[in-house]
């Protein structure tokens, strides 16, 4: 019984360490609109850049 506080702040310390999602630039299948989003906008949008630091897609993240 006294494993499962350990067991917890274990996990919860593992994902403290987690770093923010990052973003990209998405644009329409018609090439009309692009749109900064962390997450996909669903059907009939793609990933045209990326990733970015920011929500206004403009500094890249380099690879190092």
């Amino acid at each position: 019984m006294k494993k499962y506080p350990a067991v917890f702040l274990l996990l919860l310390a593992a994902g403290a360490g987690a770093g923010p999602a990052p973003w990209w630039l998405w644009e329409n299948v018609d090439g009309t609109h692009k749109v900064c989003s962390q997450t996909p906008l669903g059907r009939g949008w793609h990933k045209l850049l990326g990733p970015y630091k920011d929500s206004h897609c403009e500094k890249l993240i380099r690879a190092q």
